[in-house]
C-alpha cells in the first residue's frame, strides 16, 4: 500500500495550525489541512504491513490502508468511495476523532504513524469541493416508519442508513437544531457546524425528517440541561406511530462534585458554560452568559472537555486559566513495546493548552472559597496513587484564586426520562441495556432499540457512528427478516 519504501523515505508531516495570537481572537477553525501534494507523500508512508492494525484500531473500521493507496495514486474519487463505505461522515470524524488508528498503525511500533486522520480530512474536504457527496435516496421504499430519538452522530448515521434502504425515518431532538452534543458540546473552533447543516440537508434530500424543539418523555425535575422543547411526545405514542423505535440520546448528566461550597455562585458544568457560546456564535441570545472575560479560571477534569472550556476561556480573555487533573502527570511518551497497538496513556497537550493554561496533576479539590455567596477561590491538596487509592500529601494544601469554575469530570448517563417511559431496562451505570452481540443493540421492549451514548455512555463521536450504523442494521433485519446493510 501507497509507496513501498515511502515509510523510509518521507516523514510524517503534522496539520499545521494559524498563529495563537490570531486564532485566540474568533471561534473559527483555525487547522490548516493538508495540500493534495502532501496527502500523496503521507499516504506513501503507508507499508505494506500486510496486517493492517488500523483497521481494527478504528471503531468503524475504515479501509485505511486502501484510501491511503488511492489517495498516494491521487484517485480521489475512489478514495471517498472507500472512506463513505464504513464512515458516513468523515466530515466529522476528521476533526475530532483522536485517532485511535494512528496509535494501532504498524509503522507507529519504532516511528512515527502515518497520518491517517490528516489523510482522511483532506479526502472529505476534496470531495465536498468537487461535488462528490451527493444524495443517495432509496430506490425502493418499503413502508416501514422508524423513530429515532436523538439527533446526534449516533442518531444520525442511524438515520442515514435506515433511509438509504427504503425506510421513512423521522429523528426528534429536544433542541432547536440538529447534531446533539456534536454541535453543542463542541467548540465551534475545533468543529464548524456548517458540517453538520450540509449533511442534514443530504440526509433531507434522502427523506430523512428531523422534528426539532421535541421531547420524547420528560426531563427531570429540576434538571440543569438546557431543555428548548416546544412539544412533547411520548414513547407510547411513538410505540403507535412507528414499526420500530431507537433510542440515541446522549449521556449528559455530568459528573458532579459535592465538597463544600459547591452551592457558590460562579461554579458551573462545562455542558452549561460550552452550549451558551455555540449559540451565541449561530446569532443566538442567551440570556445571563456565563463569560470567563478578566476572571480566574479553574477547570476541573484534564480530558478533552476541560481542554475544551480552556479554549473557550482563553477567547474570552479569561485573566487565568489553571486546569486540574486527579491523576499523576503521564509521561510524555509511552512505551510503545507495552501498548502498541493500543490506546496508550501518555501527556497530551492540546491546542487550547498552548493558547494558555497552567495544568496542574494529582490535585484534588478540598472545597471551595466563597464570599457574599460568590466563589473566590478553591482549597485544594496533592494527592498519591497507593495501593489504588488516592491518599492525601500531608502539608500539601493551598488555596488558589477562582472567579469562574468549571466542572468537567465527564458524565455518569442519559438525563431523560425516556429510558423509565418506553420501560426499559438499565444497566448498572443508568444506561440502557443492549447487547451489540449479533442480533443486538435490542433493549427489553420489542422493536425498540438503543444505540451511541444512551446505551454505551459517554464516549467518542467516532464509536457513536458506529454504533449508528450497527444499530440500523439490526433495526433493518428486524423490520425485513433480513439485511444489506454491513455492520
Amino acid at each position: 500500500m501507497g509507496k513501498v519504501t515511502g515509510f523510509l523515505e518521507f516523514e510524517r508531516l503534522e496539520e499545521g495550525y494559524e498563529p495563537v495570537e490570531k486564532r485566540v481572537k474568533n471561534y473559527k477553525e483555525f487547522v490548516i489541512g493538508l495540500t493534495n501534494e502532501q496527502a500523496k507523500i503521507q499516504g506513501a508512508r503507508c507499508m505494506d504491513c500486510g496486517t493492517p492494525f488500523c483497521n481494527n484500531g478504528c471503531p468503524v473500521n475504515n479501509i485505511i490502508p486502501d484510501f491511503n493507496d488511492l489517495v498516494y495514486h491521487q484517485d480521489w474519487k475512489n478514495a471517498i468511495e472507500v472512506l463513505h463505505s464504513t464512515n458516513n461522515f468523515p466530515d466529522f470524524t476528521g476533526r475530532v476523532c483522536p485517532a485511535p488508528c494512528e496509535a494501532a498503525c504498524v509503522l507507529n511500533i519504532n516511528n512515527d504513524p502515518v497520518g491517517i486522520k490528516s489523510i482522511e480530512h483532506a479526502i472529505i474536504d476534496r470531495a465536498w469541493q468537487e461535488g462528490w457527496v451527493k444524495p443517495q435516496p432509496a430506490k425502493v421504499k418499503t413502508g416501514k416508519k422508524v423513530a429515532i430519538v436523538g439527533s446526534g452522530p449516533a442518531g444520525m448515521a442511524a438515520a442515514q442508513q435506515l433511509a438509504r434502504v427504503g425506510h421513512d425515518v423521522t429523528v426528534f431532538e429536544k433542541n432547536d437544531t440538529i447534531g446533539g452534543l456534536l454541535r453543542f458540546g463542541i467548540p465551534d473552533f475545533k468543529f464548524d457546524k456548517s458540517h453538520i447543516d450540509r449533511r442534514v440537508k443530504q440526509m433531507e434530500a434522502e427523506g430523512v425528517v428531523f422534528k426539532t424543539n421535541t421531547i420524547v418523555g420528560e426531563l427531570p425535575k429540576g434538571s440543569k440541561v438546557t431543555n428548548w422543547a416546544k412539544e412533547t411526545v411520548s414513547p407510547e405514542q411513538l410505540k403507535q406511530d412507528f414499526d420500530a423505535v431507537l433510542l440515541a440520546g446522549g449521556s449528559e448528566q455530568s459528573r458532579d462534585l459535592p465538597v463544600p461550597g459547591r452551592d457558590l455562585a460562579g461554579i458551573h458544568f462545562a455542558m452549561e458554560f460550552l452550549p451558551q457560546q455555540n449559540r451565541v456564535n449561530a446569532g443566538g441570545k442567551v440570556k445571563d452568559q456565563i463569560m470567563a472575560t478578566g476572571k480566574n479560571v479553574i477547570v476541573i477534569g484534564g480530558g478533552d472537555t476541560g481542554s475544551d472550556c480552556v479554549g473557550t476561556s482563553n477567547r474570552h480573555g479569561a485573566k487565568s486559566v489553571i486546569q486540574f487533573e486527579l491523576m499523576p502527570q503521564p509521561p510524555e511518551q509511552e512505551n510503545k513495546e507495552l501498548t502498541w497497538p493500543y490506546w496508550p496513556i501518555k501527556l497530551r497537550t492540546s491546542s487550547s493548552h498552548e493558547e494558555g493554561c497552567e495544568r496542574e496533576f494529582a490535585i484534588a479539590t478540598k472545597e471551595f472559597i466563597g464570599e457574599n455567596g460568590k466563589v473566590t477561590g478553591v482549597k485544594t491538596v496533592r494527592v498519591e496513587l497507593k495501593d489504588g487509592k488516592f491518599v492525601e500529601v500531608a502539608g500539601s494544601e493551598q488555596t488558589l484564586k477562582a472567579d469562574l469554575v468549571l466542572l468537567a469530570m465527564g458524565f455518569v448517563n442519559p438525563v431523560n426520562t425516556m429510558l423509565e417511559g418506553f420501560g426499559v431496562e438499565k444497566d448498572a451505570r443508568g444506561n440502557a441495556k443492549a447487547s451489540t452481540d449479533v442480533g443486538g443493540y435490542k433493549t427489553n421492549v420489542s422493536g425498540v432499540f438503543a444505540a451511541g451514548d444512551v446505551r454505551r455512555g459517554q464516549s467518542l463521536v467516532v464509536w457513536a457512528i458506529r454504533e449508528g450504523r450497527q444499530a440500523a442494521r439490526e433495526v433493518d433485519a428486524f423490520l425485513m427478516g433480513s439485511t444489506t446493510l454491513p455492520r
